[in-house]
């Protein structure tokens, strides 16, 4: 028995050796269960415990040494590795755990209310958990249900009814839910045994609540401190539109009840930020059932636009990139050559021009190939470097379409590269510097990912070998921190994302840079070398902000709508306190359009106290308020959004005030 560590008493009864995370031996009796083990380690950890981490290559639930979430009541093999999972200290399987019990006492308080319901799935999700519900004939379920629902899901959290876990055979199973009239469950076992064959099943009881559910779960029910639901919605069963609608009820659990307040209070933020919402009341922009996924840009949303689009161009041009603009329609032909056809038709749309297939380009990429083969190219041309707002169409389906952040009309900030081998790294480096100029107007601090070789891949080892190590090498250049995601690059090459987090916390991914050898190799690109022989260009894929519509739906989100001067739809608004002063606040609002800002007067008969208070509901950065001294003494009395009044100042000093923002760019 390992020193220093309770448990077996008698030497002799030690059967099993499992290690801990700090390589410590745990010596534990033959049939010891992860709730065993944490008793060993101590009575403190045993009553934090939700579950155990295991890692053994003999396992068959841990293949090829892949560790397993299991429940505290597993029991364990000789040479585990194991890991006690704790409500202490943030662990997200903590989390996971503990949101897999809720969804199981929802579906066991909804039982009890609603007799007749018939029960689907419910799984924890990223933000807490759901769970799908057939209800009977004529009852409907709606947020206003939630404070019962919610009372009883109490009943059975306080009651702390234990999660015991049970291997059924599948005939056992089939004959438990057909006769409670359980179809969905029925459905579900049959697909596992006509897709896997298996011929038992595990099975979860809590309190009255039996469910068909492969687990973990913690020990028992009052391990949830925290829940709340949220909301209710349709759900097709299976995401198939020709089967039952079922209705969703979402929730969250935290291990705490002050990470649930924080949570809620994130969420309400979230809310008041919504770009959907904040998009309808600026108008900025608007969605049609004409075209579904498809923004409207009205003129407010317009100046946004173009703002941006004038950053990109001129940082672009200051780069070495070319500006290039491309059709948006080709013929088929194009996307068999380059993978598109076989990897992405299904997100294509597709016509017949005279008889002529032809497919909506999804991507810039095959288009900015012809225009580097249109010419034949030395190693003196290269790095060629291309950029363009590229208008593509990708067909997202009907229920994932989200405001301006999951569209179907897309303008890329895109550009490709062609460079050399030798020139790759500086290329990336290139592509990351232009990258952190960009985010740091914004205010924004760039959080990097190296996605690497995914298990369907075009290329040799060799080449993702090569690859790999040049987008490795440009990070390492520059000393930037990063995190390896395996196995998630593009099936043509590794490639860097570009995450962020906005003013409330929430992570976005932003920009990316792709290496690719496989387009070069599917269109036969080639350059002259030194050497005068034929050689393969490199790829460089590159986009920043990802896509304009995407962005500025961020953006809307991060700034709350309160957008800093250089982008404002409207920079400074006017205010004439009464008709007398028409005349002046004419002269400042020309001084102001002189300037090039974006300006207006507000020349309603209304008090000025109510012109404030709507321009602050717009959000104008600047109001120039103008009455009888602003008149006599040719002056303004300047206020901005929020801050309130900054005096008096010549218009010239306002004008030069404003303009310097718009000039610097300040992200405030």
């Amino acid at each position: 028995m390992s020193e220093g560590l309770p448990g077996c008493s008698v030497a002799t009864m030690a059967t099993m050796n499992v290690t801990l995370p700090d390589g410590t031996v745990l010596d534990l009796h033959d049939d010891a269960t992860g709730a065993d083990a944490a008793a060993a380690i101590g009575a403190g950890l045993a009553r934090a415990a939700l579950g155990i981490r295991v890692r053994n290559q003999a396992r068959p639930d841990t293949p090829n040494g892949e560790q397993a979430l299991l429940d505290l009541s597993s029991p364990l093999l000789d040479g585990d590795q194991i890991e006690i999972v704790t409500a202490n200290g943030g662990d997200p399987d903590a989390l996971w755990l503990v949101r897999h019990d809720a969804a199981h006492v929802l579906a066991a308080a909804v039982m009890e209310l609603y007799p007749g319901v018939k029960i689907s799935i419910g799984p924890p999700i990223e933000q807490g958990f759901y769970y799908d519900f057939e209800f009977p004939e004529g009852v409907t379920v709606s947020e206003a249900d939630f404070n019962a629902i919610e009372a009883k899901m109490a009943q059975h959290i306080k009651a702390d009814e234990q999660f015991e876990r049970e291997e059924v055979s599948v005939e056992v199973a089939l004959e438990r839910f057909s006769a409670q009239g359980q179809d969905y469950k029925v459905e579900l076992i049959e697909d596992l045994v006509a897709n896997t064959g298996v011929s038992s099943v595990s099975l979860y009881t809590n309190g009255p609540f039996t469910d068909l559910c492969r687990g973990p779960h913690a020990t028992g029910t009052k391990r949830i401190k925290a829940f709340k639901l949220q909301s209710v919605a349709g759900a097709y069963w299976r995401g198939d539109a020709s089967r039952t609608m079922l209705t969703r009820i979402y929730g969250t659990a935290f291990l705490t009840k002050e990470e649930l307040a924080e949570h809620l209070e994130r969420l309400e933020q979230a809310r008041a930020r919504d770009h959907r919402k904040l998009g309808k009341e600026l108008d900025l922009f608007f969605f049609s059932e004409l075209s579904p996924g498809s923004p409207f840009w009205q003129p407010a949303g317009m100046a946004i636009w173009n703002e941006l689009q004038l950053l990109w161009r001129q940082e672009n041009a200051a780069r070495g990139y070319l500006e290039v603009k491309t059709p948006i329609l080709y013929d088929v032909e194009l996307w068999k050559q380059s993978g598109h056809w076989d990897k992405y038709r299904e997100n294509m749309y597709f016509t017949d021009v005279e008889d002529r297939p032809m497919g909506l380009k999804p991507m810039n990429c095959p288009a900015h190939i012809q225009i580097f083969n249109a010419d034949r190219r030395s190693y003196r041309d290269l790095p060629v470097r291309y950029s363009e707002a590229g208008l593509v169409h990708r067909h997202e389906p009907s229920g994932v379409l989200h405001g301006l952040l999951r569209v179907r009309h897309i303008t890329q900030d895109d550009a490709h590269i062609f460079s050399t081998e030798e020139q790759v790294e500086d290329e990336v480096v290139g592509c990351l510097e232009f990258g952190f100029f960009l985010y740091e107007l914004f205010g924004f601090k760039p959080r990097l990912e190296l996605s690497t070789r995914p298990a369907e891949r075009v290329g040799s080892d060799e080449m993702w070998d090569r690859a790999e190590a040049a987008l490795e090498g440009a990070l390492r250049r520059q000393g930037l921190d990063f995190e390896v995601n395996e196995g998630d690059g593009a099936f043509y090459g590794p490639k860097i994302d570009l995450h962020m987090t906005d003013s409330i916390g929430r992570s976005w991914q932003l920009g990316t840079v792709q290496l690719d050898y496989s387009m070069p190799e599917r269109f036969d690109l080639n350059y002259t070398g030194a050497d005068n022989q034929d050689h393969r260009p490199v790829m460089i894929h590159r986009a920043l902000f990802g896509s304009f519509e995407r962005f500025i739906g961020i953006l809307i989100e991060h700034y709350a709508g309160e957008f800093p001067v250089w982008l404002a739809p409207v920079q400074a608004i006017v205010l004439p306190i009464a008709d007398r002063h028409a005349d002046w606040a004419q002269e400042v609002l020309d001084g102001l359009q002189k300037s090039g800002l974006r300006a207006e007067i507000d020349g309603r008969t209304e008090s000025v106290g109510r012109k404030i208070r709507d321009a602050e509901l717009r959000k104008v950065p600047y109001m120039l308020v103008v009455g009888d001294r602003e008149s006599e003494d040719q002056t303004v009395a300047l206020r901005r959004h929020r801050e309130g009044d900054l005096g008096s100042l010549s218009l010239d000093a306002a004008v030069e005030r404003i303009a310097r923002e718009y000039r610097d760019r300040s992200a405030s």
